[in-house]
């Protein structure tokens, strides 16, 4: 039985004359957390977004757990194990943090449909245990999203990703606006899904949080995978010399 998660084959986004993914093929193992690098505009995000289906891909073939797929949204995709962080967060902010973890997948306590109650106290207990088992510290989950700290917005995202991840989580920089200490609780998360087994994609820009964190580092440059490495095998200049261009003038492919 084959390991492989998630592949995608000769993947390609193009909005108009504008070639902004090209025949990306990319390979990711039960377990393995990738990190995917590149400047501002080569390609990374919409990546991702042909992935989740929050677009449709012009080109090319996606296989997630064995199967080749055809998301037709990210909601799809989401009920076939992958959860996404993005950078806009997707939170509701009128919303506590329960609401928020299940937002779309609310436990009914009496289906009456339009007028179905909610089971609150089963959504708390859950939140709560979803918190305490990715070491997420929220002071207070009653409160509303709003008058949270961008620190604790992000960590909810990322906990309600990690609470429903069946088989794949993806990260869209997750700490770029995060201080030291809120940065330091998001890669305490990343390692503790490491541990459980849950495969990952993480897009970042932070060379130190790659290198202390991912297995294999996968470069984009001008919508091109230029480079795929295991971290070990590289280091820091050799990946800032592929963003650059200075090495990997063509796509590679990444097995």
């Amino acid at each position: 039985m084959s390991d492989i998660i998630l592949e995608t084959r000769g993947l390609t986004k193009r909005y108009g004359g504008v070639h902004a993914l090209t025949d990306a093929n990319f390979v990711l193992r039960k377990g393995e957390h990738i990190a995917v690098v590149g400047d501002n505009g080569a390609g990374k995000s919409t990546f991702v977004r042909q992935i989740t289906a929050v677009e449709q891909r012009s080109a090319g073939q996606v296989f997630f757990d064995g199967q080749e797929v055809n998301f037709t949204g990210p909601l799809e995709a989401r009920e076939s194990g992958i959860e996404t962080v993005f950078q806009n967060l997707a939170l509701a902010d009128d919303l506590d943090v329960p609401s928020n973890l299940y937002l779309g997948r609310e436990i009914i306590k009496f289906p009456l449909g339009p007028f179905s109650i909610l089971d609150r106290k089963a959504m708390r207990e859950r939140t709560l245990r979803a918190l305490e088992a990715t070491a997420v510290k929220i002071p207070n989950v009653d409160n509303t999203i709003r008058n949270m700290s961008g620190g604790q917005r992000q960590c909810v995202a990322i906990a309600r990703a990690a609470a429903f991840a069946s088989k794949l989580i993806i990260m869209d920089e997750p700490t770029a606006a995060l201080g030291v200490q809120e940065t330091a609780q998001v890669e305490n998360i990343i390692r503790g899904l490491k541990d459980r087994g849950v495969p990952l994609i993480l897009i970042s820009h932070n060379l130190r949080q790659v290198f202390d964190l991912m297995d294999r580092i996968v470069v984009f440059r001008r919508g091109r995978i230029v480079a795929s490495l295991h971290k070990d095998e590289t280091d820091g200049n050799d990946i800032v010399s592929y963003i650059t261009g200075v090495k990997g003038g063509s796509d590679a492919s990444y097995a």
